[in-house]
């Protein structure tokens, strides 16, 4: 004798797990759903293919290609990341750490300034932007800095570095491993554009001579010193959680240097 529907128990209610963003911390977090490890190398590896294409590109390629190609790869890099399962606060992009983003980089543009200015206002150290690829007419300097600098260099660099690379390896490794890897890639991606660095650089031409041995030098400097500034930003984006920070300081960083740059070169020659 078949037993009557009422007779049996409803089903027991089964609450579903909430997604939750995955915070930047030390403890390493595997991709959700995905293999991590297989999807973390080929994402990765695609990833520094690309990357290297754009320097190539950008250090032998027409003018200003970095202006057109930066918006267009940083796009790309984030579309690819999402399809490996990053979500928006691995990228430093979630909205939740939109306004601590927006102090941390106010107060990293003001503390830029500052500097600057005092470096500027005292000769030992003006001699640091004496640097002739800032010799710039004021309007060509504030295109540059405004437009160029932002859109050709900060984008890029910082949703690659301290977004998608710091996003995935943290997940697989955690944050010492994915700031430490960022930022010799971070050094490793100056190599191209600081193979003349003695010889348009004031100040690094006179410490290190502007011959070939120099521009060895200059060359690992340069990367030791990005390396380090790579740190420094990985570690803001930490703290504040979002992205923006970062860019500000790598923003305030070129931006304010070129254009202190180029106010002291047009002084000179007035």
């Amino acid at each position: 004798m078949p037993i009557p529907s009422r007779a049996l128990p409803p089903p027991p209610a089964v609450a579903l797990p909430t997604a939750a963003p995955v915070p930047l911390t030390a403890t390493p977090v595997p991709l959700t759903g995905h293999p991590s490890g297989r999807r973390l190398a080929l994402v990765f590896g695609a990833v520094l293919v690309i990357l290297a294409a754009v320097n190539v590109a950008d250090k032998y390629g027409p003018h200003h290609t970095g202006l057109v190609a930066g918006p267009v790869v940083a796009l790309a890099l984030v579309l690819i990341s999402r399809r490996a399962g990053l979500t928006w606060h691995d990228l430093g992009l979630s909205r939740r750490t939109f306004l601590p983003g927006v102090k941390w980089a106010v107060g990293a543009v003001a503390l830029v300034a500052v500097v600057y200015t005092i470096g500027a206002a005292i000769p030992a150290t003006r001699i640091a932007f004496h640097d002739v690829r800032y010799h710039l007419h004021p309007g060509a300097a504030l295109l540059t800095a405004f437009v160029v600098v932002p859109l050709g260099t900060v984008l890029l660099e910082e949703v690659a570095f301290r977004g998608v690379l710091l996003g995935l390896v943290n997940r697989h490794r955690g944050a010492t491993w994915a700031s430490i890897t960022s930022s010799v890639l971070f050094g490793l991606w100056h190599i191209l554009p600081s193979l003349r660095l003695a010889q348009v650089n004031a100040a690094v031409g006179a410490t290190l001579g502007s011959g070939p041995l120099g521009s060895v030098l200059a060359v690992l400097a340069a990367v030791g010193f990005t390396a380090l500034a790579g740190l420094l930003l990985c570690e803001l984006r930490r703290r504040s959680g979002s992205l923006l920070a970062a860019a500000a300081l790598h923003w305030a960083t070129n931006g304010l240097g070129l254009l202190i740059a180029t106010a002291l070169a047009t002084t000179s020659l007035t």
